[in-house]
């Protein structure tokens, strides 16, 4: 696949060279049989397509039923779950004898079946797994038309009763990493919190496009409540940066918002500064040292704001690790295996705190 891109990026200029080109590849990988690269390409081109793209849903509907043949998807592993004015939708793996439930979330942008591979993982590790697209993401705002809500914690608390899980770990990847401690904050029924990445204010990551004059600026107008100054700033920026114009754009569909003004009032809601002090949870905090899309400086400004959780362990990765990046693309497998293995450095602490309940109920544990 990386060859094949290699051969395509010099005719690419803009999104519609990107999508074209994109579409191309997975037409030939379908044609040769390559069944997941032919979805890879495809939701890679997919992802520049605009609401109001005829192809859009066409492209994801083809993607999620190859992803779902592929990994051999049952149908009942499929789950609708009720949630206010329409549904959520959730897979569920499970294995024979399960140690505990893990609930999985993508962030701004995810589907959830791009992350099928990993809940097939973490079944295999032992877990329950149930992996959801929450308001704002995947076919609950494509098909369901759900605005993506800051109060994440609505969302677990129906996947949550729905399935009748209790003592569960929430695993949230991009923006999910804040919008898991923001849910773990009022949810009992969370034990622990995996943060992939951390994200503890979404606005300087959206603007991180802008030079730091034009966001000083903008952080000023949006203070004055200036929204027409704001959408003109904003909308020459969109002229001019193709990142900022799909941003831009992907946030208001996102948010059901009309402007820029209005999606950048709705997005400054999403942030954990506010709530991680009412954590009590067993955390992990990961992160990539060189993070395209999160401040380095919010890795340590999460970990200093959790002050009443039972236990919080922080792995930042590095370039050395190939896995320095967002998510820690480059060696997703890595950042598996250290997930999983914090979870059975739990389970073992607890194990010897029941076996010697002299040493106290161990809320003072680290691991």
């Amino acid at each position: 696949m990386v060859d094949a891109m290699h051969k395509i990026a010099p005719r690419i200029v803009d999104y519609r060279d990107f999508t074209r080109e994109l579409s191309a590849l997975s037409r030939e990988a379908y044609g040769e049989g390559r069944l997941l690269h032919g979805a890879l390409f495809l939701r890679s081109a997919e992802f520049y397509m605009f609401r109001g793209d005829a192809a859009k849903h066409l492209a994801r509907r083809q993607f999620v039923t190859t992803m779902r043949e592929v990994f051999g998807v049952a149908a009942d592993a499929y789950h609708k779950i009720p949630y206010e004015a329409g549904r959520l939708f959730a897979y569920r793996f499970t294995p024979r004898s399960p140690k505990s439930t893990i609930v999985v979330f993508g962030g701004f942008d995810s589907y959830i079946e791009e992350l099928i591979p990993t809940a097939l993982f973490l079944r295999d590790a032992g877990y329950d797994v149930v992996a959801f697209e929450g308001p704002g993401q995947g076919a609950a705002l494509e098909e369901e038309r759900l605005p993506f809500t800051a109060e994440w914690r609505r969302p677990v608390a129906a996947v949550l009763n729905y399935f009748r899980v209790e003592d569960v770990t929430l695993l949230g990847y991009s923006l999910g990493g804040g919008l898991a401690v923001r849910a773990a904050a009022y949810e009992p029924r969370v034990s622990r919190v995996v943060c992939d990445d951390i994200l503890v204010n979404f606005h300087p990551a959206l603007l991180r496009q802008l030079p730091p004059t034009k966001r000083r600026l903008l952080d000023a107008l949006m203070t004055a409540r200036a929204s027409t100054l704001v959408n003109a700033l904003l909308g020459a920026a969109m002229r001019s940066s193709l990142v900022i114009d799909w941003g831009m754009k992907q946030g208001m569909h996102s948010t059901g918002t009309s402007s820029p003004y209005d999606f950048l009032r709705a997005e400054m809601r999403f942030e954990t500064m506010s709530v991680s002090g009412m954590l009590t949870q067993d955390v992990l905090l990961m992160a990539g040292a060189e993070d395209h899309y999160v401040p380095l400086e919010q890795f340590s400004q999460q970990l200093r704001l959790l002050t009443k959780v039972r236990s919080v362990t922080a792995r930042l990765f590095t370039r050395a690790e190939q896995a320095q990046n967002h998510v820690q693309v480059g060696d997703i497998g890595l950042s598996l295996d250290v997930i999983v293995t914090w979870l059975g450095g739990l389970e073992a602490r607890d194990r010897h705190i029941g076996a010697h309940p002299a040493a106290g109920d161990g809320r003072s544990s680290a691991v």
